[in-house]
């Protein structure tokens, strides 16, 4: 099969095509014709050295798929050759086949494309374990989500809304219109304002209940600026740059809640609870509620190109790679 291998990090020119053996299903895992797949700031950090990936003959990147079942294992249930389904990987969605867990995989719903259903499992499942498992947001409180027009940052939105909590989010200007439209009621312009005065301001001085921070670095002490007393702030990933500093006296005063999150080193029971989860409150739900949002498609053989606009910030929501 072809599939993207890393040999050593560093830049784009590292996102080689190559031909490799295909994957074998084991017992409980299906083989999966990969369709497409989405990026993700980890693939990133991956490709530069900066994100490791479990040991592995070969290193392909890639965190989800969406796709159609080729072959599966012995102890497999509830799947059919030919069924198009979806999921997240620990790595090698940058390939023609890949295997996986089959709890780990959601069937697509009918109404979404392949395109649609690559833009799902990673940004939806990040954003859903972060607001509803670890921030425990509740109707009526109110949220911050930093990089608001990130695949995770337009999913949390809606999922935000959906639970009937009000949003403002950080973006730059040109996108703040399309986080709007998705529901949030609050944008602030992160080059031209100080969001925690924006945020004062929004809550009347009392700072928002949850923090879904994307970004990291000199984020997190303005943070704790802006969060309530016994906020949660979910550190889910790591855009910025900079070395955090954190007062520690103000988390303690304020009874601030801290949580770091991720899903590539979760074991596969953990994946796999939340992928039934999300599949069982939001999936079913799916078509009525809420929209993927796609920011652009490449060709297999333009993932560089693709990396590139990441790496610059030029999307607002998922960037897609058709390996069909």
């Amino acid at each position: 099969m072809k599939a993207v291998v890393l040999e050593k990090y560093g830049g784009v020119e590292e996102l080689r095509i190559m031909s490799v053996p295909d994957p074998k299903p084991e017992a409980q895992e299906l083989l999966i014709k990969v369709h497409s797949t989405a990026l993700n700031r980890a693939d990133i950090l991956q490709r530069m050295g900066l994100y490791p990936a479990p040991p592995s003959k070969y290193e392909i990147p890639g965190l989800e798929f969406a796709g159609t079942v080729k072959d599966m294992g012995s102890e497999v249930t509830g799947f059919s050759i030919g069924d198009q389904v979806m999921g997240i990987v620990t790595s090698g969605a940058y390939a023609e086949f890949l295997t996986v867990h089959h709890r780990q995989v959601m069937v697509i719903p009918e109404s979404l494309n392949m395109q649609q259903a690559a833009a799902i499992p990673e940004a939806w499942l990040t954003a859903y374990d972060a607001l509803v498992d670890k921030g425990e947001l509740q109707r009526h409180q109110t949220c911050l989500i930093h990089a608001g027009a990130s695949g995770v940052g337009t999913a949390a939105i809606q999922i935000a809304k959906r639970l009937g909590a009000k949003v403002a989010i950080t973006a730059s200007e040109a996108k703040i219109v399309s986080c709007m439209d998705l529901g949030a009621d609050q944008g602030i312009d992160y080059r031209k304002e100080d969001f925690v005065e924006a945020v004062k301001t929004w809550t009347n001085g009392n700072g928002v209940n949850i923090i879904i921070d994307l970004v990291g670095g000199s984020y997190l002490q303005h943070n704790v600026k802006a969060i309530s007393t016994k906020g949660i702030i979910v550190q889910v990933g790591l855009m910025g740059s900079g070395k955090p500093e954190l007062d520690l006296g103000t988390l303690l005063r304020k009874r601030i809640t801290l949580i770091g999150t991720v899903l590539r080193s979760r074991s596969i029971e953990e994946k796999t609870a939340l992928t039934q989860n999300f599949a069982n409150h939001l999936l079913s739900e799916f078509d009525s509620q809420f929209e993927t949002v796609i920011d652009s498609v490449f060709p297999f053989e333009s993932i560089a190109e693709a990396h590139t606009r990441m790496e610059n910030n030029l999307n607002t929501g998922k960037i897609i790679i058709d390996i069909v």
